[in-house]
């Protein structure tokens, strides 16, 4: 029986992109895809959310690539631009799960505290709904090293059979799964919903249908009416 939900953030609760500051300034998707595959690649990115400072990412890169370095620094200055707000029907969906009493956890591959705690004071206020939050950067661990789960699962005292784990990467929830976590992959608002009614989290009777999401007029946190 699951008693804990725990969410994964980008991708899921929050829609973001590098991709949307670079066509602020470039509208060849093919160099900007470059960009991303050969400059600031996943990995890279990945040790920015490991806790990497960031001159030292950035000075790495700007001697490989000194010719994209005004690229390489929007990655910082620009960085909020990343985030194109909540999605909108995920927010409510928590919200809902919220007010059914459940825990909600946060475990996210994010870079600092001071970043987390900017985004919901700037966007997504509904942060403050969680009881606890994994911040990679803090902890110097991420996904899908399953160290993150189990600092998770320890600090919270959660059962893992007794959890559910929702992220959009298929490694980090097979990673979860490895570990006895129920998890799902995220793919779309009404999907989720749809596994949560077969997890027991929400009635079967609360049909799967994406029209029937309020978005922010139903009340969610991110534009409070």
């Amino acid at each position: 029986m699951i008693k804990t939900v725990v969410f994964d953030i980008g991708g899921v609760l929050v829609d973001w992109n590098p991709r949307y500051i670079y066509r602020t300034i470039c509208d060849d998707e093919r160099e900007i895809e470059h960009f991303l595959t050969n400059v600031c690649t996943f990995d890279w990115n990945h040790s920015l959310d490991l806790g990497r400072p960031w001159e030292e990412a950035k000075a790495e890169l700007v001697a490989k690539f000194p010719e994209k370095e005004d690229w390489i620094e929007l990655y910082r200055t620009k960085w909020i631009d990343m985030f194109a707000g909540p999605i909108h029907e995920s927010v409510d969906i928590l919200m809902e799960i919220k007010r059914k009493g459940f825990p909600l956890y946060a475990l996210s591959n994010w870079g600092s505290q001071e970043g987390f705690d900017l985004v919901r004071k700037e966007i997504c206020p509904f942060f403050g709904l969680f009881d606890g939050v994994i911040l990679s950067g803090v902890e110097k661990i991420a996904k899908p090293d399953p160290a993150i789960y189990k600092l998770l699962l320890d600090r919270f005292n959660l059962n893992p059979r007794e959890t559910v784990f929702i992220d959009d990467r298929l490694d980090n929830v097979q990673a979860a799964r490895n570990l006895g976590i129920e998890a799902i992959h995220f793919t779309t608002p009404s999907d989720l919903e749809s596994h949560l009614v077969t997890n027991g989290i929400f009635a079967g009777d609360e049909e799967d249908n994406e029209e029937e999401f309020q978005g922010c007029g139903g009340g969610c946190t991110c534009h409070p009416r």
